[in-house]
C-alpha cells in the first residue's frame, strides 16, 4: 500500500467517524449543547410551555414562538452557579406535570409558588431579559438609533 492510498483513507475514516457522532439516535436531549446542565427534551419542552405561560402570544409572538427557553437553558447553563442549576432543574422536575395541562394551570402554578423561589426568580429573569433582547423586540418595539442623540442646532436655550 502506498502513502497516498493510506492517507486518503484516514480521512475517509476520519470523516465517516465525524457523520457517525453527529448523527446520533439519542432524541431524549436538548435541542442545544450544554456544558454544565444536562435538560432533556421534555425538559425543553416544558421549559417552552412555562417561557410561553409568561410571556404568552398576543399582537406580538409570545416567548415560545421566539425560542425564548432556548436562551434560559443557555444562560443557566453559563451564568448560574452550580447549586442554583441544581435548584432549577429540581424545580423544573416538579413542574413536569404541567407539559399536558392547559395554559391557565401553567399560570396558576408559577403564581402559587413562592417569590423567593430559585427556579421561578431565575425562569422570570431570563424569560424577560431573553424577550427584551430578542431580534423582535429589538427591530420592531424599540425605536434603534445607530448614534444616539442626535444633533439638533436650533434648540432654544432659556437662561
Amino acid at each position: 500500500m502506498d502513502r497516498r492510498s493510506a492517507i486518503k483513507q484516514l480521512f475517509v475514516l476520519a470523516g465517516g467517524m465525524m457523520i457517525a457522532t453527529s448523527c446520533s439516535t439519542n432524541t431524549n436531549t436538548a435541542s442545544i449543547a450544554l456544558n454544565n446542565v444536562k435538560f432533556t427534551a421534555g425538559d425543553e419542552a416544558l421549559l417552552s410551555d412555562l417561557v410561553d405561560a409568561i410571556i404568552p402570544k398576543t399582537d406580538s409572538p409570545g416567548a415560545k414562538e421566539l425560542n425564548i427557553h432556548l436562551f434560559v437553558m443557555k444562560m443557566v447553563d453559563d451564568c448560574h452557579s452550580p447549586e442554583d442549576q441544581e435548584l432549577f432543574l429540581q424545580g423544573l422536575s416538579k413542574a413536569s406535570g404541567l407539559s399536558d395541562k392547559p395554559m391557565e394551570d401553567r399560570v396558576a402554578y408559577l403564581s402559587a409558588l413562592d417569590k423567593d423561589d430559585v427556579f421561578l426568580n431565575i425562569l422570570k429573569q431570563r424569560t424577560i431579559q431573553g424577550y427584551l433582547n430578542s431580534e423582535y423586540v429589538m427591530k420592531n418595539k424599540l425605536v434603534y438609533e445607530l448614534v444616539p442623540g442626535r444633533y439638533d442646532g436650533a434648540v432654544k436655550v432659556e437662561a
